[in-house]
């Protein structure tokens, strides 16, 4: 049997961290931005957490574990 192949949109979206959650970036930072506060601005430059009711979507888009 082939190997899998991991999906090539989720490998530039998403990275493990070293406890094997998913980290991801936030979204509504790529236009549009002088209507947002700088403080909002500034939080979303943090990368967040996939939530638990995608993460086995991502998982097997990554092709980790089962």
């Amino acid at each position: 049997m082939p190997k899998m192949k991991t999906t090539s949109s989720a490998k530039k979206r998403f990275k493990l961290t070293g406890k094997g959650k998913i980290a991801r970036k936030n979204a509504f930072m790529s236009h549009i931005l002088t209507k947002k506060s700088t403080k909002r601005k500034r939080n979303l430059r943090q990368t967040s957490l996939v939530a638990d009711g995608d993460m086995g979507n991502v998982k097997r888009m990554l092709t980790i574990g089962k």
